[in-house]
Order: C-alpha cells, then structure tokens, then sequence
C-alpha cells in the first residue's frame, strides 16, 4: 500500500519524496516575503491589484521625494533692430523642464560689435532679470532691449547678440 500510496502520489510524491529535503525548503518559501505572495496568490484576481496598490506607494512614514529642480531651456535669441544703432530686441523663450517653478535667476547677453567689414570688434555682456515666476513644465516667451554705450557703435558699425545664457534659483 506504500507502494500504491508512493505510486499514486508518485509524480507528485517522488517531488514530495524528495520535497522531506525540500521542506526545509518550503519555510524559505513560507518565509514572511512570500507569506503575503501566498495570500496574494489566491485572491490573484483582485490581490494584484490590491498588492499593486501597496507596493507602487510609497511606504507609511516616508514622505514622498521632493520634486526636481528647476531646468530652464532657453531658445536661440531672435533679434530685431531697435531705435538706436547700439542696441537691439532680443526674443528669449524659456521652457521650464524641471519639477519646481523658477522663481528667480538673470538671462545674460553677449553682444558682439560687428565693423563694416564684418569684423567682430568685442564682445559686451549685459544681464537683466529672468521673466519669473516660469512654473514647472511652462513656456515663456520674453523681448528684452539690450544697449551697449553708444561710444562703442561708431557710425557704419553694428551690434548683434548671438549668445544668451541664464542663471536661476
């Protein structure tokens, strides 16, 4: 009858046989992270999401990370000439690709004096403040008057900005 008992459980005896080993092998199993995989199991249908649930939030106690910093973007400057020789409007866009708002910073200028031969004399920096506040994953679009002293722009010369950076908080 052992024999018949072995032989009946026999593929799932000759697993069970050998599973005296492996019961020390099912408490690893049972062990309490897949004590709640076993639950979970028959309630599959509705445990998943349930478990879900549970395990994609974070855990009590912890607060959530805090949002990311601030990334500003800034576009190519789009010039357009003023009322005056030395000095010129330039379009800025920022686009805000961090987490948290850009509450405050300066956008600097780098405006070249071009001589009429197209020879690039010196180059001016101004700085003037960022249009803020630019609110996470917002677009802002700015024109700013940049000047240089008149005293650099003789007659026959010209300004042009070609280069736009910014710094913010």
């Amino acid at each position: 009858m052992a024999g018949g008992a072995g032989a009946g459980a026999g593929g799932g005896a000759q697993p069970g046989k050998p599973s005296q080993p492996g019961r020390p092998a099912q408490p690893p199993k049972s062990s309490k992270p897949t004590d709640p995989a076993e639950p979970s199991t028959p309630g599959s249908g509705s445990q998943p999401g349930g478990g879900g649930d549970g395990t994609t939030s974070p855990p009590p106690g912890k607060p959530a990370p805090p949002p990311a910093p601030a990334a500003l973007t800034l576009s190519a400057p789009q010039r357009a000439p003023a009322d005056k020789r030395w000095c010129e409007k330039v379009t800025v866009e920022f686009r805000n690709t961090g987490g948290s708002p850009a509450r405050s910073g300066t956008v600097t200028f780098a405006t070249h004096i071009i001589g009429a031969l197209g020879v690039d004399w010196a180059t001016i920096r101004s700085s003037q403040s960022l249009p803020t506040p630019i609110a996470a994953g917002a677009t802002r679009s700015e024109t700013y008057t940049v000047c240089v002293e008149s005293w650099r722009v003789p007659l026959g010369m010209r300004v042009e900005t070609q280069d736009v950076s910014a710094v913010w908080e």
